[in-house]
C-alpha cells in the first residue's frame, strides 16, 4: 500500500460513508499522523510503502474518524494564532474564531496605560493564556473547573515556553477582588436545548461543561460579568467570546458600572466578541 492508494482509499471511505467535510485533506491529517510525518512528505513521497504498524495506525484513525470522533483529538493537536497545542477530550478544541478575542485584546492592551495581569478565566486548554503572555508579556493566570483540562493546559503552558499560573476554581471565585487589569473568556454559551442540532463531533465529543451554558445559554455570561466586576481594576477590561445571536442578551447585562462597550465582528459580520471597561471612579 503506498501514500498515494492510502490517501485516495481514505479519502473515498470519508466521504462515501460518513460524509465528512473535507475528506482528502482529512485523510492527508490522519496519515500524517501515522507514519509520524509532516503532510508535505506526503506530497513528496507518493511511491512511499506503507509499513503493517503504519497502516494499522492509519486504518484505526480512519475507523476514529468515522465513528465522529474530530481529528484533532486523533491527532491530539491544534493550531491557535500560529501555535501548536495539544487537546485531548478534556478541553474544547480552540477554534479559529477564537483568535478575535486575543486580536481584540492585543488592540486594547496597546491602546492602555497599564495591563500587566490577565486572567483567562475557562481555560480549557490554555490556548488564549497562553497566547497572551507570550503576546504581551503580561502576567498572565488561567482558572478552570476541571482539573483535567487544567493538566492539559499547563502542559501546553510548558511546551510553549510560557509562565502561566493555573488556578482550580469555579469561574473566577479564587480571585481577589481589583486584582486583574485584563480578564478574557471563551465560555460556554450552547442553550441546553440546542444539544440536538450541533454536529455529532461537538455534541457526542467534546466536553459538555465547556458548551453548554444552561437553559438560556446566557447563565455563564451572566456570572462571568457579576464577578469580572468586582475581580477588576476600576478601567479593566472584561473580553468574551459570543455565541451566534447572543448580542442583546449579553448587552443587558452590562448595566452601571460599565463603559466603553464594544462589539467585533468576525469576517462575516457577525458579532463574535464583546469588550467592556469597567467604570473609572467619577464616571
Amino acid at each position: 500500500m503506498t501514500v498515494q492508494t492510502a490517501l485516495q482509499q481514505g479519502a473515498r471511505l470519508l466521504q462515501d460513508d460518513a460524509a465528512i467535510a473535507v475528506p482528502r485533506l482529512t485523510a492527508e491529517v490522519l496519515l500524517a499522523h501515522a507514519l509520524h510525518r509532516q503532510r508535505e512528505y506526503l506530497f513528496g513521497h507518493p511511491e512511499h510503502e506503507l509499513s503493517e504498524l503504519e497502516w494499522l495506525h492509519y486504518g484505526r484513525y480512519l475507523h476514529e474518524r468515522l465513528q465522529g470522533k474530530p481529528t484533532q483529538y486523533i491527532t491530539g493537536r491544534q493550531e491557535f494564532y500560529g501555535r501548536e497545542f495539544q487537546v485531548t477530550a478534556d478541553v474544547l478544541i480552540p477554534r479559529p474564531e477564537t483568535e478575535h478575542v486575543v486580536e481584540t485584546a492585543l488592540r486594547l492592551a496597546r491602546g492602555a496605560s497599564r495591563i500587566s495581569r490577565i486572567l483567562d478565566v475557562g481555560c480549557g486548554s490554555g490556548n488564549l493564556a497562553v497566547t497572551l503572555r507570550l503576546e504581551t508579556g503580561a502576567s498572565a493566570w488561567a482558572s478552570d473547573i476541571s482539573p483535567a483540562a487544567l493538566g492539559v493546559a499547563a502542559r501546553n503552558a510548558r511546551l510553549l515556553d510560557a509562565p502561566v499560573s493555573f488556578v482550580a476554581c469555579d469561574l473566577m471565585s479564587a480571585f481577589a477582588s481589583r486584582s486583574m487589569d485584563l480578564i478574557v473568556s471563551n465560555p460556554p454559551y450552547v442553550p441546553l436545548g440546542e444539544a440536538a442540532g450541533l454536529q455529532r463531533e461537538v455534541r457526542d465529543w467534546e466536553p459538555r461543561q465547556a458548551l453548554f451554558a444552561g437553559p438560556t445559554g446566557f447563565e455563564i455570561y451572566e456570572r462571568l460579568v457579576r464577578d469580572a466586576g468586582r475581580v477588576l481594576r476600576a478601567g479593566g477590561w472584561l473580553i468574551m467570546e459570543l455565541g451566534f445571536n447572543s448580542r442583546e442578551g449579553v448587552a443587558a447585562l452590562f448595566s452601571n458600572g460599565w463603559q466603553e462597550i464594544d462589539w467585533v465582528p468576525d469576517l462575516a459580520g457577525i458579532p463574535r466578541v464583546v469588550a467592556a471597561r469597567q467604570a473609572m471612579p467619577g464616571l
